[in-house]
């Protein structure tokens, strides 16, 4: 299943040439991930207050069209692979049925002083349901 994000581009994100910026596409594919996270039922305080962080170990990001100001855009995210300890989450901003950027992000489970942790067997569970082959 993808999980989808609406957002709309606001003039203050814009670069000089009137393109959105590239670090915040980004930032949409951050909330997209949260968002995600959210529909299946946590906060990343909630995570936290559990003992349990997920944290970004690396991103690749393809631009391929630029957003502009008012656009409706279209954050989709679903995961990739989920293991023991890490997890892989693909992403794209849509513009209708234009891509305007890839993502991928992997993330790795943490405990507060950082030390890799197997991801609780709920948050195992609820990922997979947004699991889609690639």
């Amino acid at each position: 299943m993808i999980h989808r994000t609406p957002i709309r581009v606001r003039f203050y994100e814009l670069d000089p040439y009137r393109h959105l910026n590239h670090a915040v596409y980004i930032q949409y594919f951050e909330v997209g991930r949260i968002d995600l996270f959210r529909a299946v039922g946590w906060t990343l305080t909630g995570l936290a207050d559990m003992g349990v962080q997920v944290v970004v170990s690396s991103i690749e990001t393809k631009f391929l069209a630029s957003g502009l100001e008012g656009d409706d855009l279209v954050v989709e995210t679903w995961v990739e692979d989920v293991r023991r300890v890490s997890t892989r989450f693909g992403q794209r901003i849509v513009r209708g049925d234009e891509v305007l950027a890839t993502q991928v992000v992997h993330g790795a489970c943490v405990n507060p002083q950082g030390r890799p942790m197997r991801f609780p067997k709920e948050m195992t569970d609820a990922l997979t349901a947004y699991l889609v082959e690639t």
